[in-house]
């Protein structure tokens, strides 16, 4: 009788251990998605001020067309894009587009002091930092997720369940590293 105890006492504990690793899995992989979504937000918003941006500085600037192109075919690309590796390729490369755009907006004196533009510039900016808290707490929670994925014993009850590790938003190509050449 005591051995019986015992043993259902032993499967009781285990169960109630897998029970509370796959709670904390599921808990981190809602969280990913939630950093996730809360990205896309900031960028939504980040893509519907890009065309104001664009048309202010393209009545100063009307000859920079490959600039306004740029940006342009790059918002539409980082908004198809699905997948944190799509995404983050995607907007590396707007990134470096829109740095364009406001490095050709230095040579423009005029546009430099309108109020339009600098009250967009302002919000591009408030928009980047928010995009790039966003990113650094989405990257926070998929490493915590991922390191409890591969980690023992955790990993068992991830691949009992399909839990799978997730991909970090990060840069993938070098020159998205590089600053931006303005030539004029």
């Amino acid at each position: 009788m005591i051995g019986l105890i015992i043993v259902i006492v032993l499967l009781a504990i285990i169960a109630f251990s897998l029970i509370g690793i796959y709670n904390s899995l599921v808990q981190l992989r809602v969280r990913a998605d939630n950093a996730w979504a809360d990205i896309d937000v900031q960028l939504k918003r980040r893509y519907d001020l890009i065309p104001n941006l664009v048309e202010t500085v393209k009545g100063y600037a009307a000859h920079e067309k490959g600039t306004f192109e740029n940006v342009a075919k790059f918002r539409s690309a980082a908004m198809a894009a699905t997948t944190p590796a799509e995404k983050s390729e995607a907007e590396g490369q707007l990134t470096y587009a829109l740095r364009g755009l406001l490095a050709v907006a230095e040579a423009y004196p005029q546009l430099r002091a309108s109020e339009q533009f600098q009250s967009l510039q302002g919000s591009l900016s408030g928009l980047e930092d928010a995009i790039q808290n966003a990113r650094r707490y989405y990257n926070a929670v998929v490493r915590d997720l991922n390191t409890r994925v591969q980690t023992f014993p955790s990993n068992i009850v991830a691949g009992m369940f399909h839990i799978q590790a997730k991909q970090f938003f990060d840069i993938t190509e070098p020159t998205q590293r590089e600053p931006v050449a303005v030539k004029f």
